[in-house]
Order: structure tokens, then sequence, then C-alpha cells
């Protein structure tokens, strides 16, 4: 029998992996305040973890029952097992169960394991979560191209609060003004400016900041206003038809195999072969072969016509420059002053180019590695936090608190709190009040088991919810 051990108990975690996902992870969650072991069998790897992480580091390998003793197994909350390898991910999930470790999570990048329909079941293996790296980036790769206007909407509060994201160009009515200014202009309803991305940098706002060329502006706003501010900010609502994908791997596949049967979807592979056995199974969409960073290929394959264009190929900066192509040549304001600008989606598996696609003016830069983690880390938060997702293009995060009596949040109006919350990078976004959700303002003071809807830093985490504690 598994243990029912909850999230609010969970202070020790054992990774397996200290690559990628295991990377990104433990510094995420020592940033957060929790106790991180790790095994790893590389060498270069554990040099590099060692100079960037608050976290113990054994070098080993995950299949030798020696290293769990070393890292005291039986004393760990939670194990996460995301090495390359998807036998040693399965398998080291039910050694941990043997060390009576209650929680287990294990990437497992082959779609023919864990699911209910597979013949070997998560249950088989004593996994709690089973992550698919490539399925998670390619469902929201899907749930975007689903999104109309803005670069991306997330959902909140069972769907009244909606987090919109605006990449605001030189023509904006937002451009040079303040958000006091903003505030001012766009009345009539109740709407919160929650985060600004600005190059590498994240700002979550004060009255007095600038809107500048190029900023990406989060707003927070109730479902039924959000027509209302896309017209304010002479955004059309328009519906997606045509998409193009470059790329037909493991991701490139399946957000075609998500989209074709609601749009019509062109995909672009490089590789003749591989071009051939795409074109004989993904029989609702249109294959292509050729090279996706080639404009002549691009608008030949229709580029023209198309309202999104994804490149989710293999290769870091072939998808940064198709997109970076892609979206000069869907700009019909280039050819109509009324036209409209076609988005851009890329799959970026290095960091660092991250920052460099959202600076460069791509419309989404999404990373697997960044996927996985952030449904670990939901996992593991969601006894404490109603819900949390994570805002493209910034490193921030929207969380849901419910809180306590006597906490810090519910002994002040708002405004008051104001400088505590600014200095941690931390703003209320809105709250669940007389069974309705509202936009929190400076007036505002949170009561008791009030559910709160939270936008902070990433590295703020920890601190936003010490103020609900």
């Amino acid at each position: 029998m598994q243990s029912t051990l909850t999230a609010s108990k969970i202070d020790n975690i054992l990774i397996l992996g200290i690559g990628g996902i295991g990377f990104y992870l433990a510094k995420r969650l020592t940033q957060e305040g929790y106790t991180v072991t790790a095994i790893e069998s590389n060498p270069k790897l554990i040099r590099e973890a060692n100079d960037a992480l608050d976290a113990k580091i054994i070098e080993g390998n995950a299949m030798q029952i020696g290293y769990w003793k070393q890292a005291q197994a039986p004393k760990m909350d939670l194990s996460i097992a995301v090495t390359n390898n998807d036998a040693v991910n399965m398998i080291s999930s039910f050694i941990a169960d043997k060390f009576d470790i209650g929680l287990k999570i294990a990437r497992v990048r082959s779609m023919e394991y864990g699911e209910s329909e597979s013949f070997l079941k998560k249950e088989d293996f004593k996994i709690d979560l089973v992550i698919h790296p490539e399925e998670l980036v390619a469902q929201e790769i899907a749930r975007l191209v689903m999104r109309t206007s803005a670069n991306d909407v997330v959902d909140v509060g069972e769907g009244e609060i909606k987090v919109l994201s605006v990449r605001v160009d030189a023509n904006s009515p937002l451009v040079n003004k303040t958000i006091k200014e903003i505030s001012a202009t766009l009345n009539g309803f109740k709407y919160r400016i929650v985060a600004i991305a600005r190059g590498i940098n994240t700002l979550i706002p004060r009255g007095e900041d600038i809107v500048l060329p190029y900023d990406q502006v989060f707003f927070i706003l109730k479902r039924e206003h959000m027509p209302t501010l896309l017209s304010e900010l002479g955004l059309e609502q328009h519906s997606v038809q045509r998409v193009m994908i470059v790329g037909g791997g493991m991701v490139g596949r399946r957000v075609t195999e998500l989209l074709q049967k609601k749009f019509n979807v062109k995909l672009i592979e490089k590789n003749p072969a591989k071009a051939e056995t795409l074109a004989s199974t993904l029989t609702d969409t249109e294959v292509l072969q050729g090279d996706g960073t080639d404009a002549d290929t691009l608008v030949l394959a229709g580029l023209l016509d198309t309202d999104t264009f994804i490149s989710t190929t293999g290769d870091n900066e072939t998808n940064i420059i198709g997109c970076l192509l892609a979206k000069h040549i869907m700009n019909r304001t280039n050819r109509d002053p009324k036209g409209s600008q076609g988005k851009t989606i890329a799959l970026v598996n290095k960091e660092d180019y991250l920052v460099l696609a959202a600076t460069i003016g791509l419309d989404v830069a999404l990373n697997t590695k960044i996927s996985a983690a952030n449904e670990i880390l939901k996992f593991i938060r969601r006894s404490e936090l109603l819900s949390v997702a994570h805002l493209h293009g910034v490193d921030a995060e929207v969380v849901e608190f419910v809180a306590s009596p006597k906490s810090q949040i519910t002994k002040k109006p708002l405004r008051k709190l104001e400088n505590v919350m600014r200095e941690k990078g931390i703003l209320i976004g809105g709250l669940f009040r007389e069974s309705e959700w509202i936009i929190a303002e400076g007036d505002t003071q949170i009561k008791a088991y009030e559910r709160v809807i939270v936008i902070c830093k990433s590295t703020s985490l920890k601190e936003a919810r010490q103020l609900f504690a």
C-alpha cells in the first residue's frame, strides 16, 4: 500500500539525474527552501551543480543501492527520477518505494508506458506522477495556438480570471506611459498590470514605472472584460485557420496530431525519409519535404497565408531563425496597413536562448525541461497551493493561496503592505469574495480563508507563501 503523504509534509527531496530537468528542478526547489539531495554519475554535471546549487550531490549510479543509502533515502519524502533513461527512472521509483519514500515522480519519454491503456502502468512501478516532457510541451503549444489575439492567456480562478500577455510595439497606446497613466486611460472596468518582461529582466511594476517599446505586459482581469481590453489596445480577436509546423520530430509530430482535426496544418520536415513516413501516417496534414529556414521554401509552402508558425526541430538556432524569418514574412502590415501579424512559437531547449528569443521579437519560446519541471512543481505544491501557472516570457508565477487566520496578509490593506511586497517581487491580483472573483485594489484588505491570486517572481514564491501562512 502506497503512502498518502501530502505535499505540505515534503521537506527532503531526492533527485536522480542532475542534467537539464534535474538541474533546473534542484535550483527552483532549493530557492523555495526544500532540502535537495541528488545522485548523478556524470563528473562534468556534478562540477557544474556543485558550483551553482545549494544541494548535496552524490557521485554514483542510481541503480546501485549503496548510493541510495549514502543519500539517506529512508529520510526522503519524495524521489524525482529524471535521468535520460526511461528504464532507470521507472526502476528507480520501484527502489524508492522499497525505501518507503512516500511520493515518486519519474520522467518517461516513451508514450508506451505509464498511461492507463499501457501494458505497463505507472502503478506497476509505484510511480505517483509520470512526466512526458515532449507531450507536455506539445500540449502547451496546441493550447497557445487555440488562443486568439494576445501572445498568451492564462486561466486562474476556475477560468473567471485571466492573465493576458501583450507584446507592446512602437504604435501601442501603452508605450511611454506610466502604469498610473495607463490605469487612467483604460477605465470602465477593473484590471491590473501585474508583470512586465523587459529584455532579460522581470518587473513586478509600480505606478511610476513606464512601459517601453518591445515590453511584454501582463494584465489580470475578469473574463468578461477581456474583449474590451483587447479593443482598447487595438488588438483584434481573430480565429486561427492555418498553421505551419517545421520539424517532424517527437514534439512536431505530436503538435500536428493535436491540431490537424481543427486547423489546416502543413508540416515541413527536412529529412526525406522521415517526411515520407509522416506523410503516410498524418492523413489530415499536408507534409512537405524542405528546409524550414529557407524563405523560398516557406513562401512556396504558403506562409503568406499562415496564421501561426511553429518551429520544433532539435536545433535551437534553426527554430529561432526560422521563426524570425516567418515573423517577417507573415507581417501583413508590410503589404496592408490594416493587415494582421502572424504568431510564432519556437521550441528552445537552451535557457540562455529563451532570453534571446524574447528580446528579438518572437512571440513565444517554450522549453521542454521547464515545462516538465513546472508540472513537477505543481504536483509538489498541490496541497498548499490551489493552483499555479508559469507565465511564458517572464520569470514569474501566478499562484492561488488561501489566507490563513492571523497571517501577515490579513493584517493591513494592500496599500500598507505595498513596500514589503514590492521588495519581494510580489503583487496581489485578485480574490474570491462573496461568491465572485474581484480584482484587488490598494484599499482591499484580505480576510482569513479567502482565496487570493498572487503574482510573484519565481524566486519569491517562498516569501509569498510566508505572507499567507
